[in-house]
């Protein structure tokens, strides 16, 4: 049969569906085969769209491969996803059709803790096994057995996102002192704070400085202004793309100049605001789950080959190095625990993954422990330094800007420290 490209218009505030990409096709499978439907919500609206956008095309890929390999279980791959406006209120809505309506026969989870969060009990009365995308310690309250976390955090997601940023201040001569946390109220970056306040305890710093602020907020100045007024040596930043973008600019703008700053900034990773932001970057340490070392990049080349192809036609993150691959690897371990197991049972897929390691494009030996969370971190900690305005996609596209500073095993080189150093 032929996979062509649906769409069906939905209720308000759920959006549209789309079922497999419009440049997706498919062998024929064996007689009678009906599709396994796999359903989903993935921000294609709403500020994380950058990262959705990215994720879907990862998904569409895994789709087509997998379907031109003769599918799973001797049957078709149909995705089936629904815009969730990066809105976690829609979210509940989205999977109860998905479920009772579209009778998907598996669930994946939709990206971002905000998300993902509302996503479980949506799917805990009905069984349904979950693995959520960049979700920090979205299970910690509901302790769901059949939860996964595709999020490199490890056994201590919370602190995880700022360990090493904390680790390396810890080892400049003389040792920075004091701190200041500011963080977006929403559920990561309140998750992400509470992990940053733990490690100022576990490395021997204080607190000087730790406010939140409301996620609509559009001028930064106050924020940075009252830091300043602390004259804190470092400054962790906890936020979602639109206040990350904001928080930098107005930091530049100001001249806010800690010794260290950044830690838990989501957006800083994505092309569109590096273009945008550019030498403020500069200095910056922040977070990063994958980035294009020769090391992390074998494993993955033929993926971004194949996604960079595309994302211009789609209108897309040109790179895709933040959430494309991650998009493709969460369902490659859907895939292998269907292929182990060969079956759609949702308790047999929980057991599985609970108990066997998982290989895909973007990290190796993944298993999966309390909470569902990895048994192991694997969180970077990143500088940003030598971008100038002449900076472009090729830029962006290799290692020249960035170090990897932490963990030891990825580390690229050394900091440059104090922060101010690195502004060129």
């Amino acid at each position: 049969m032929t996979h062509r490209i649906t769409r069906r218009h939905v209720s308000a505030g759920i959006g549209a569906a789309i079922i497999s990409p419009a440049w997706a096709s498919a062998p024929a499978f064996a007689q009678g085969g009906d599709p396994i439907k796999i359903g989903f919500s993935m921000a294609q609206t709403g500020s994380l769209a950058g990262a959705g956008k990215q994720a879907l095309l990862g998904a569409q890929i895994w789709e087509k491969e997998i379907n031109g390999k003769g599918g799973l279980l001797g049957r078709p791959v149909k995705l089936i996803y629904y815009d969730d406006q990066t809105n976690p209120a829609t979210v509940p809505g989205i999977y109860a059709k998905l479920l009772d309506v579209d009778k998907v026969d598996l669930v994946i989870g939709p990206y971002g803790t905000n998300l993902v969060a509302p996503t479980l009990p949506a799917v805990m009365p009905k069984g349904k096994t979950l693995i959520g995308l960049f979700a920090l310690d979205a299970n910690h309250d509901f302790q769901y057995p059949k939860y996964f976390s595709m999020l490199p955090s490890g056994p201590t997601p919370k602190q995880s996102f700022t360990d090493g940023f904390f680790s390396v201040a810890a080892a400049q001569n003389p040792k920075p002192q004091t701190v200041a946390i500011a963080a977006e109220d929403a559920e990561f970056s309140r998750n992400a704070a509470d992990g940053a306040r733990e490690n100022v305890h576990t490395y021997g710093f204080k607190t000087i400085y730790d406010r939140t602020y409301p996620p609509n907020m559009t001028d930064f100045s106050p924020i940075i202004r009252a830091i300043q007024a602390t004259n804190p040596d470092l400054v962790v930043i906890c936020s979602y793309p639109n206040t990350s973008v904001g928080m930098v600019q107005s930091a530049n703008e100001l001249g806010l100049k800690p010794k260290m700053m950044g830690g838990g900034m989501v957006g800083l990773q994505y092309t569109a605001i590096k273009s945008k932001l550019k030498t403020k970057l500069n200095g910056i340490v922040n977070y990063e789950f994958w980035v294009p070392t020769p090391k992390l990049m074998a494993p993955a080349a033929d993926f971004f080959k194949k996604y960079q192809a595309l994302a211009p036609g789609e209108g897309i993150d040109p790179l895709g190095y933040y959430l494309g691959g991650w998009g493709y690897a969460y369902f490659q371990v859907l895939q292998q625990a269907i292929e182990g197991t060969k079956s759609l049972n949702d308790d047999k897929l929980a057991d599985y993954m609970r108990t066997h390691a998982f290989t895909t494009i973007m990290a190796s030996d993944i298993r999966f422990g309390k909470g569902g969370e990895w048994t192991k971190s694997q969180v970077m900690q990143v500088q940003y330094h030598d971008i100038t305005d002449a900076a472009d996609l090729e830029t962006w596209r290799g290692m020249s800007y960035q170090t990897v500073l932490t963990p030891s095993d990825e580390k690229t080189g050394s900091i440059i420290y104090p922060y101010e150093k690195a502004l060129g």
